[in-house]
Parts: C-alpha cells; sequence; structure tokens
C-alpha cells in the first residue's frame, strides 16, 4: 500500500489528482499542470514535498562521517547552512543526491530522495560504523516547498525571519504561521524560493495559512516540469548508481581538493567521465523530447533521460547523456517514433528565475 504524506486529506478535499510516486500517494495536479507551471514562473506556487526522507547525525564526530559519506566539502558548512551533494558507492556511482542542512554544532540533517530513504539510510549506517547517532526522522517533519518570485513577499506575511538577508542555500530555525520551523532558501524550480521543514503535525496548519495567503497548491506535473527547465536532474532518471556525477552534470558537487577521503573518490579519481549530461532543444516539428529516446551523434549515440514540453519556451526539451566530445551548438538526431528529428545540443539551464537562457 502507498505511502501518504500528512496533508495527504488536504490534497483530496482540493481534488487532486493524485499518483503513485517513489511509493506515495502523491498529487500530480490540481487545475492543471500548466496552469501551475505559469503561477510558479510569474508569481508563486506551493508543493507538499513531505515525502523526501530526513536523516539526522548527531554528535561529536557527525562531521567526520558527513566527509566520509557526501562526495561535496562539509567543512565549508556554518550552522544554518544547506549544500547540495551526493552519496556515492565505491565505484563512483550515484547512490542519491541530497541536502546536507547544518543545523548545530555536532549535528546534520540530510534530505534524501523519498524513494531512495531506506536505502540511504542503510548505507549511512553501514558506514557510519557507530561514530555518530543517525536517526531517520522521515515521520517526524513534513516538507513544504514555497516556490516563485513572489515567495518571499507571501513568507514575509507568515515569519517574523529576516528573509531578505537569507542568502541563496542558507537557512533559519524560526517560526511560520506561529508554528517552529526551519526555512532554507532552497527549491527545485529554477526560482526564488523556500523549503519549509516542520514537524508533521503541524503540517496541515501551515499549509493552510499559505494557502489563505493567496499561494496556489502545485503538484509533481508542473514540478516536473518547472525543475527540466531549470536543468535539475531526477534520481532514477538523469543519474543513478551506473553513472558518476561528473557523467550527470553533476561534477560541481564533488570535491577532490586535499586529501579528504569520501567514498567512491578513488573510483572517480581513476575514471575519467567518457559521457556527460547535455540539453538538447528540438529544432523539428512533430515530436516531444522522451526519455530513452536515442540520440545519434557525430560522436557515437546517446540517450534521453528526461523530456518534457518546456511550458516556458513553447518548445520540446530534454537531456541527455552523451559522448563527452559532443559540444555544445552541436546538432543532432534523436529517434522519435521512428522519425529523425534535429535537436541541438545547449548547456543547461534552459529556464531560470523566469529568464529564457537557450535560443
Amino acid at each position: 500500500m502507498a505511502r501518504r504524506t500528512p496533508l495527504y486529506d488536504a490534497h483530496v478535499a482540493l481534488g487532486a489528482k493524485l499518483i503513485a510516486f517513489g511509493g506515495w500517494d502523491m498529487p500530480l495536479s490540481y487545475s492543471g499542470a500548466a496552469e501551475e507551471h505559469q503561477a510558479v514562473r510569474e508569481r508563486c506556487g506551493l508543493f507538499d514535498v513531505s515525502h523526501m526522507g530526513e536523516v539526522e547525525l548527531q554528535g561529536a564526530r557527525a562531521a567526520e562521517v558527513c566527509q566520509h559519506l557526501t562526495a561535496n566539502d562539509v567543512a565549508k558548512l556554518r550552522i544554518g547552512d544547506a549544500q547540495y551533494s551526493v552519496l556515492c558507492n565505491e565505484r563512483g556511482g550515484v547512490i542519491d543526491d541530497l541536502v546536507v542542512l547544518r543545523t548545530g554544532a555536532e549535528r546534520y540533517v540530510l534530505i534524501v530522495n523519498a524513494a531512495n530513504t531506506a536505502v540511504d539510510v542503510a548505507w549511512i549506517t553501514e558506514q557510519n560504523r557507530g561514530r555518530a547517532g543517525v536517526v531517520d526522522r522521515s515521520d517526524e517533519f513534513a516538507l513544504l516547498a514555497l516556490q516563485g518570485p513572489d515567495s518571499e513577499v507571501v513568507l514575509r506575511t507568515l515569519t517574523p525571519a529576516p528573509l531578505a538577508a537569507l542568502r541563496p542555500f542558507a537557512a533559519i530555525e524560526t517560526t511560520v504561521a506561529g508554528r517552529l520551523a526551519w526555512v532554507s532558501r532552497t527549491g527545485y524550480t529554477g526560482e526564488d524560493g523556500f523549503e519549509i521543514v516542520v514537524p508533521a503535525v503541524h503540517a496541515q496548519a501551515l499549509w493552510q495559512a499559505l494557502r489563505d495567503a493567496g499561494v496556489r497548491p502545485c503538484g509533481l506535473g508542473a514540478r516536473d516540469t518547472l525543475r527540466l527547465e531549470a536543468g535539475m536532474n531526477l534520481y532514477g532518471q538523469d543519474m543513478d548508481e551506473s553513472v558518476t556525477p561528473p557523467e550527470s552534470g553533476l561534477a560541481w558537487t564533488v570535491d577532490l581538493k586535499g586529501d579528504r577521503d569520501f567514498v567512491g573518490r578513488g573510483a572517480l579519481l581513476a575514471r575519467p567521465a567518457t559521457r556527460r549530461l547535455a540539453g538538447l532543444v528540438l529544432q523539428d516539428a512533430g515530436g516531444v523530447l522522451r526519455a530513452h529516446q536515442t540520440v545519434h551523434t557525430a560522436h557515437g549515440d546517446g540517450e534521453i533521460t528526461s523530456g518534457t514540453f518546456s511550458p516556458t519556451m513553447k518548445k520540446s526539451i530534454a537531456l541527455a547523456r552523451l559522448p563527452a566530445v559532443v559540444a555544445d551548438g552541436d546538432s543532432v538526431r534523436v529517434d522519435v517514433r521512428g522519425r529523425l528529428l534535429e535537436a541541438r545540443v545547449v548547456k543547461p539551464p534552459f529556464v531560470r528565475r523566469g529568464r529564457v537562457l537557450v535560443a
């Protein structure tokens, strides 16, 4: 049986179209994915992402464990900082992508993908070897994402936190609608916005307070088109344990400076990437780019990992894993239901802060 977030009843009451996603019953859309997409690009929208997992590491050696587990360098984090990172296996493959939030001097919260939570907890526990406390707090918390150019204006009416001073990938412990919460300036849409971690028992009240402030609820359909326009990866499509971060457009999450020994470091140093994740914009009419379509290039074949029709650009776009020597600006051919359609290779993101970045 699929799991349900603390906001399931609210989704049903709003008439959401529900689908199974990562073992959860989640809202695909309420009024329509295209309308919800535009609401986030132009104003702001509200997402229930409480299916995401929260794993806490605590104790005097918590930082040491984080350094061993994640490819990025948590020594950069001050209390209240967040960091996008990846967990790698010994072969350098991506077990999961995650956000590391430092909530105290000896406390880190790892926000992981819903479908991977159990696997991640087992992997973290195995690698921890008793050095730090590992607690799966996923059932204790809800996570709401308020995204869009008006999100700060809306949230300012519900919290005393100095939001204007909250920089991207920083967080603050505060109250929102009278409930204690962690608010971070992070998101998955390419717009300004905030993610709010709140005790699960307060999720309904916070959701309603944001709805009363005029925010439109948005589902996974809009979340997917928004993240793809922003060039953001989806685990299980654009990356998995068979590919490395550099092959997934995530080389920037790997910090190889110094002699820090994290899981997968040796494999990443010994295995130069022969493929890369690139963007595609369809040039020919008569099709839509979708996952698993073959991409023919002058240097060998590749494959689309995620594709959609961009509501903002009014064109079909995709992320594709291609031979590393394929350059931005190259023309390629995509097999769309037996037809070879021309696409142009571009560097993601396609859209950021409402502005189209590629022609």
